[in-house]
């Protein structure tokens, strides 16, 4: 081989070789980009919203606490200009959810699940409506995912415009539906407790074999995400997470009396009730509640309980009691021992987190149970505001209630926002 010819191959190889090299650095570049990019579609932007709180608020502040980002998104949700255009009315569901495909894309419902783990744990929801579509179409979204189900109860006597709403959003998705036997929910009666019975004989038929129930209302919302559910629940091991504590006596009346509907609402009628079947104590709790599938078998299958369901339907709130009850009877899959010492208190069950105006005060107070309340106050229940989201997200507890987005928008979509980061950032 000749110098020159020896010259010109080692020219071409040099070439060859940077080249190669070029292409190798230009690719790994490419896939760090895919890598952080690869999950940024399924972030909230919200783009489509006319007032986006993103634009106006440092979410990371608040989050973080900063008394200047709070006062500034608390004066913020008082602007009524600010509260018309966060609102989202019925009517946009109703046309938005004609192109279901669209739909689902540009509200970032999630098309996949997001681990294995989830996969295999799928959870099945009773969602309890009555109005405010908007919050449930936020909550939905904020819990979706396709491997659970859900089953979504809507109130018969809920506006025309809530029902159809809702029904729209329910028809675009196959894991979504509405209860077969929908109720005219009566406040504190009964109605309340045969809505989730409804769901419970619903998801029970379904075909997914689905690991705990949850039921909810339309102004909850989650304080984990999905994956950190499942890791909750699983290490439960097969046990429920529900409040179950010594009936105080100043609510004993709700179930010593019968109570009728009377023009729409519930009232003491001055007859006493027979005590309930086999001697059962009664337990205080409330309406929200983490059991096993065997546990919703039981409520709809074991004689035991169907004949405490029976005696509870003339009783003022049974939903604060029956589930309650129900979990410390013997033989019941998942449930307690009688014993006081196993009486479970909403704020250390993993069901639900939730403010009572008369519960709350300042650390140092004895008979505080938590922080005031940032937001306003219903039937004596907080609805939160921003300045709770530092407090809400420290807590074990899988939900909270209640949140209202006619009242604080920032704190909902700084929680959703949150949420799905979080989430998305498991991926990576």
């Amino acid at each position: 081989m000749t110098p020159k010819i020896f010259c010109h191959l080692r020219r071409k190889l040099v070439i060859l070789v940077a080249s190669l090299w070029l292409l190798f650095l230009l690719c790994s570049q490419l896939w760090n980009i895919s890598s952080t990019t690869k999950y940024d579609w399924l972030d909230y932007t919200d783009d489509n919203d006319v007032a986006n709180p993103e634009k106006v608020c440092n979410f990371t502040a608040i989050l973080q606490g900063e008394q200047d980002e709070l006062d500034r998104a608390k004066i913020l949700t008082m602007t009524k200009d600010f509260r018309k255009k966060v609102h989202i009315p019925d009517e946009f569901y109703i046309n938005a959810t004609k192109d279901c495909k669209k739909f689902r894309s540009s509200r970032k419902y999630l098309p996949f699940p997001l681990s294995q783990e989830e996969e295999d744990f799928p959870l099945a929801y009773s969602m309890v409506v009555h109005h405010k579509v908007q919050n449930f179409e936020r909550l939905l979204r904020a819990i979706y995912t396709p491997q659970n189900i859900y089953c979504v109860h809507v109130d018969n006597k809920a506006p025309a415009s809530v029902r159809s709403a809702i029904r729209s959003i329910v028809s675009c998705f196959p894991n979504v539906f509405l209860a077969s036997r929908l109720e005219t929910v009566v406040y504190a009666s009964w109605s309340r407790v045969q809505a989730d019975l409804n769901c419970m004989a619903d998801l029970l038929k379904a075909s997914v074999t689905w690991k705990y129930f949850i039921n909810l209302c339309g102004q909850d919302f989650p304080l984990k995400t999905n994956l950190e559910m499942v890791r909750a629940l699983r290490s439960l091991d097969g046990a429920n997470s529900l409040g179950s504590e010594k009936m105080p006596k100043n609510k004993m009346w709700r179930w010593k009396s019968v109570h009728h509907i009377v023009d729409g609402h519930i009232k003491r009628v001055g007859k006493p009730k027979e005590p309930p079947p086999f001697n059962l104590p009664i337990f205080s709790g409330n309406t929200y509640i983490l059991v096993t599938r065997a546990y919703v078998g039981s409520v709809l299958e074991d004689k035991r309980i169907q004949a405490l369901m029976d005696w509870a339907k003339d009783t003022y709130s049974p939903d604060e009691f029956l589930w309650a009850t129900i979990q410390r009877m013997p033989g019941i899959p998942g449930s307690t021992w009688l014993h006081p010492k196993y009486d479970l208190s909403d704020m250390n069950a993993l069901a639900r987190l939730c403010k009572w105006e008369w519960h709350e005060g300042v650390r140092a107070s004895l008979d505080a149970v938590y922080p005031k309340c940032h937001g306003t106050h219903v039937r004596n229940i907080c609805i939160y505001g921003a300045g709770d989201l530092q407090w809400m997200l420290k807590q074990h507890h899988l939900f909270a209630n209640k949140f209202d987005i006619d009242f604080d928008a920032v704190v909902v979509y700084c929680l959703e926002k949150y949420l799905r980061q979080k989430a998305l950032a498991a991926l990576e």
